[in-house]
């Protein structure tokens, strides 16, 4: 499981432009149950997502899509975590 973490290095007003296809490549592969959780940062600084991919390299071929990737808004920070205790609704997703 991994963590994203994009902080713009552009003005949100530059993100902006690029919001309607990053939603599209969001809602892609929430529908594919790869990204779990995706958010704004408050203040809106940029944005963090939540991942149930296999590996760091699917996940950055899957980053490699993001309009946000492909126009520079931000940078990325990759955290790889091993899920050890959650609430119990989360059991089955991530003991697949």
């Amino acid at each position: 499981m991994f963590i994203i973490s994009l902080t713009y290095t552009k003005p949100f007003t530059e993100a902006d432009k690029y919001l309607a296809r990053h939603y599209e490549y969001i809602d892609k592969y929430i529908t594919e149950g790869k990204f779990i959780i995706v958010g704004r940062k408050v203040p809106r600084t940029g944005g963090v997502i939540i991942c149930n991919v296999e590996t760091r390299g699917e996940l950055e071929r899957i980053m490699q899509e993001d309009p946000f990737t492909v126009h520079s808004i931000g940078e990325f920070e990759i955290i790889e975590i091993v899920p050890t205790r959650y609430i119990s609704v989360l059991k089955d997703f991530l003991e697949l």
